[in-house]
C-alpha cells in the first residue's frame, strides 16, 4: 500500500477559513458504507440518522494558545533581551517531570542546548535537548497547568497553516463540550455540535460518553514513506474513565451502536481496545499513552459509526476512514475502501463542499 495511493485533487477554494454559522447547517455527506451509496444532507439532519439508544461518544480535550513568539537568549545576557532574535515555540505536549515539554521551534537552527526563550517577563523556557526527530526539550520554571494559563495569556491560538488568519476568540476553534485543556490542535469533527442539536439528540434518547484524547502534532505530520507501513505514528495521551468504560460497555453488549465523533474518539476507542490487557474485549478505567495506526486492512472492534470531517491527501486520517469504509472481511482485503472513499472525495469537489477543520462533516453509517 502506497501513500501514493490516498492522494486527491483538492482546489485551494474549498479550504474553509472559519466555520459555519450557525455551526450544525454545514454540509454533510452521508456514506452507507454497506450499500456503498451517499447522501447530501446538513449537518442539524443527522438527529434523523440516530435511534434511541444509540451510544454517541466524542472527545472532550480543549484547545490552549500553544503557540508561543518569543526572543532567543543566552542565560548571561537577559539585559539585551529587546534586540535579540524572535523565534516561535510551539507547545507539544508536557513530559513525565513537572515543567518539561516537548516543542517545536523554529527556525530551529538557532536554538541551542543552554539557551533561553523568554515569551515576557515573566515567562520563560531554558533549552535542553535538541532531538534527532527535530523535536526539543525545554524547561520552564512553572507547573504545566500554568504554563497552559500563561500560554493562554501571551500565546496565539493555534490554528493549522491552511487557515490564513486566526480567529479573534479561542472559543471558535473550540467545540462546544470541551473541558480538560490539552490540546494542541482541536478534534474539529465536534465543531459542527451546537446546545441545541445536543438536546434534540437527547431527546430522542440518544446517549452520551466521553473520552478525552489530547491532540498533538503526530495527528497531522505529513507521511513522509511512500511505503503506508514504514510510516511511524506518535504516541497519545488518552484517558477514559470508569464511568464512561461501564456505558461502552453496556451498550456493546446490548448490541447497540457506538457513535464515534472524530478520529481521536476512534483511535481512542479503538486503541485501547487493541491493547492486551482488553483481550477480554471490556473496557475499564484508563489513563496513558496509546500509539495505533489504523489504515486499510484494519478490523475495527469498538466503533459502528463516525462523523468526521474532510482530511488532507495522503493524511493517515484518509487512510483511517478509507479502513472504516472498508471495515467488511471482502473489502478488507481487495482495498476496496480507498477506492470508495476516494470516490465520495471526488464528489463533494464536484458539489463544493469545504474541506479540513473548519469544513463540512461526513457521516459513516
Amino acid at each position: 500500500m502506497k501513500t501514493s495511493d490516498f492522494d486527491y485533487n483538492l482546489p485551494q477554494e474549498l479550504i474553509a477559513q472559519k466555520p459555519a454559522t450557525p455551526r450544525d447547517s454545514s454540509r454533510m455527506l452521508v456514506v452507507d458504507r454497506e450499500n456503498k451509496k451517499t447522501e447530501h444532507k446538513h449537518f442539524y439532519d443527522i438527529v434523523d440518522y440516530f435511534e434511541s439508544g444509540d451510544l454517541l461518544v466524542w472527545n472532550n480535550s480543549k484547545v490552549f494558545k500553544a503557540r508561543l513568539f518569543g526572543k532567543l537568549i543566552s542565560r548571561e545576557d537577559e539585559e539585551l533581551f529587546e534586540h535579540k532574535r524572535e523565534v516561535e515555540v510551539f507547545l507539544v505536549r508536557p513530559m513525565e517531570n513537572e515543567g518539561v515539554w516537548k516543542v517545536l521551534a523554529k527556525p530551529g537552527r538557532h536554538f541551542k542546548n543552554g539557551m533561553r526563550v523568554r515569551f515576557a517577563p515573566d515567562f520563560y523556557c531554558d533549552i535542553m535537548l535538541k532531538e534527532p526527530t527535530g523535536e526539543i526539550l525545554v524547561q520552564f520554571e512553572e507547573s504545566d497547568e500554568e504554563v497552559r494559563n500563561k500560554a493562554n495569556k501571551y500565546g496565539h491560538i493555534p490554528v493549522p497553516p491552511y487557515v490564513k488568519d486566526e480567529p479573534h476568540q479561542i472559543e471558535t476553534y473550540q467545540t462546544v463540550y470541551a473541558k480538560p485543556e490539552g490540546s494542541v490542535a482541536a478534534p474539529t469533527a465536534g465543531f459542527h455540535f451546537t446546545p441545541e442539536l445536543i438536546q434534540k439528540l437527547k431527546d430522542k434518547g440518544v446517549e452520551f460518553a466521553e473520552v478525552t484524547l489530547h491532540v498533538g502534532l503526530g495527528t497531522f505530520l505529513p507521511v513522509k514513506s511512500e511505503n503506508v507501513k514504514d510510516h511511524k505514528m506518535h504516541s497519545e495521551w488518552v484517558e477514559l474513565s470508569q464511568e464512561n468504560a461501564d456505558k461502552i460497555n453496556r451498550v456493546k453488549s446490548e448490541g447497540r451502536r457506538v457513535v464515534a465523533v472524530g478520529t481521536t474518539t476512534v483511535r481512542t476507542l479503538e486503541g485501547i481496545s487493541s491493547l492486551a490487557s482488553y483481550a477480554d474485549k471490556k473496557f475499564e478505567e484508563f489513563k496513558g499513552d496509546i500509539n495505533i495506526f489504523i489504515k486499510p486492512g484494519f478490523e475495527f472492534k469498538v466503533v459502528d459509526a463516525m462523523i468526521t470531517n474532510f482530511h488532507l491527501p495522503k493524511s493517515t486520517l484518509l487512510m483511517l476512514v478509507s479502513a472504516f469504509v472498508g471495515d467488511r472481511p471482502v473489502d478488507r482485503s481487495l482495498g476496496e475502501g480507498r477506492e470508495f472513499m476516494l470516490q465520495c472525495y471526488k464528489e463533494v469537489v464536484t458539489e463544493k463542499y469545504r474541506f479540513y477543520s473548519f469544513g463540512d462533516a461526513m457521516f459513516i453509517k
